[in-house]
């Protein structure tokens, strides 16, 4: 024991191999195998061996760098994670520096970025080599932001790109992160525009958008627009005056608005033969009754006309349980649709992220103990699944007939096929990216390049 070296709670690591010059890792001996954050993996022969191209982002929150890396597959792996979803992990083995020692490890092969550390050094690499003081850290040695700086400048593009505005209400939410370091990544000026601080001049000769402060907001080749509920009405005003100056929006104001409003959505997808489950409107608490019955009666789905993550999302398990919530929401003058219960679907359903008419990832959700709703916000938990023909193509019609470039379409399977809940044009990226590995903020800049036509230096 007196001849293993010591490692503190975190200590950097050199993939010479792989081409990463420094990662900084989370020293974790209750972890068996060690990980390493990566992104649009592939699998290649080569001399009639499997290998593993994946892209490294090494640096946390700095999606500037990007490191195409490759190497033997060894192993298909399932892991359990700190929050106790198992999923299969792709293993390679690669040597690895820390310190003045250099040894082979293995590292499965996950997306780490909602975690603190792009590498997490796990107890199979540290056995007879190392032991492990909790209370110190970087005790193999430390990189300064000189060293970081010098060490990845060649990774680093000169922003040459487009400038796109990413218009949405809190830049710390994942999803807006994930979108500005992805367009960042790609060498474009972005740049985060809060909803409400934005005004707008109407003028045939002269039309603005002004920012808070004065500042002319003319200038974008595109917008992302990423809008809350509450201000859809004054969101989509802004998208219509971008677009009338020229601005490529990513999702309309008309295809966010449809998409907004449940009742009209699902009005399209039944005119397009899209199966819903069988959806009941009302307005007079006298119908109620009648409305109950006509969806199969309890248990039934209670939803406001403008809901998201499953908020405002009600399960009725009796007849009368049922007209007491829908009596009480139309006391109060609030729209309401009632539609049926797919018990058969046991808390389960599937979202597919739809941009530019293909479907780029599909997870499926599995609500909470005791809850119905499998949305994430609401505690499910999220998985890859395979989707079949039909419902891919129910996913791209449904993003189709709402004209929607970006979309979250969410599907129910039933004993009578996929039926189609409702369509996201603000869908979050957490849950998808994590549980598919897939570079959803990616696929939507690249989606704003073709449409503008734009091709990047060297491409």
């Amino acid at each position: 024991m007196n001849d293993l070296a010591v490692l503190g709670s975190e200590e950097w690591c050199v993939f010479d191999e792989l081409g990463i010059p420094a990662i900084k890792a989370r020293v974790d001996s209750g972890a068996k195998t060690s990980s390493i954050q990566a992104s649009n993996t592939k699998i290649v022969m080569r001399g009639g061996h499997e290998w593993v191209q994946f892209e490294v982002h090494p640096l946390q929150k700095d999606r500037r760098i990007t490191i195409s890396c490759e190497a033997p597959l060894i192993d298909r792996r399932t892991v359990r994670s700190s929050s106790g979803v198992s999923e299969e992990r792709l293993v390679v083995r690669t040597p690895v520096r820390l310190g003045d020692q250099k040894f082979d490890i293995e590292l499965t092969l996950t997306n780490r970025d909602n975690m603190d550390f792009r590498m997490l050094l796990g107890r199979e690499a540290l056995s007879g080599r190392y032991v492990v003081d909790p209370g110190q850290m970087l005790l193999m040695g430390d990189f300064s932001q000189e060293d970081l700086d010098k060490a990845y400048a060649p990774y680093i593009q000169k922003k040459t790109g487009l400038k796109i505005a990413l218009l949405a209400s809190n830049p710390n939410l994942y999803s807006n992160r994930r979108i500005m370091e992805a367009g960042e990544d790609r060498g474009h000026d972005m740049v985060f525009l809060n909803v409400e601080l934005a005004y707008m001049k109407l003028d045939a000769n002269a039309p603005e958008i002004r920012y808070r402060g004065g500042n002319i907001l003319n200038e974008f080749d595109a917008i992302i627009p990423r809008i809350k509920p509450s201000v859809t009405f004054y969101a989509c005003a802004l998208i219509r005056q971008f677009h009338n100056l020229g601005v490529y929006c990513l999702n309309s104001a008309e295809a966010i608005n449809q998409s907004r409003d449940k009742l009209f959505a699902s009005q399209l997808f039944a005119k397009h033969d899209l199966h819903i489950p069988i959806t009941g409107f009302a307005k007079s608490p006298n119908d109620t009754k009648d409305l109950i019955k006509m969806v199969n009666g309890a248990p039934l789905i209670i939803k406001l006309l403008e809901s998201t993550q499953g908020k405002g999302v009600v399960l009725a398990e009796t007849n009368k349980a049922a007209e007491s919530v829908i009596n009480a929401f139309k006391s109060v003058q609030t729209n309401i649709l009632v539609q049926e219960f797919i018990k058969e679907a046991n808390g389960q359903d599937i979202r597919c992220l739809v941009i530019d008419g293909k479907v780029v990832a599909s997870m499926q959700r599995q609500a909470a103990k005791g809850e119905f709703r499998a949305n994430i916000h609401q505690g499910g938990k999220a998985g890859k699944v395979k989707i079949t023909r039909e419902e891919r193509k129910l996913a791209v019609k449904a993003a189709k007939i709402l004209n929607l470039t970006v979309a979250g379409v969410d599907i129910i399977r039933s004993n009578r096929g996929p039926l189609l809940l409702e369509v996201n044009s603000s869908p979050g990226l957490e849950g998808i990216e994590n549980a598919t590995g897939r570079d959803i903020a990616l696929a939507m800049i690249t989606t704003i390049e073709k449409k503008l036509k734009y091709q990047a230096v060297g491409e």
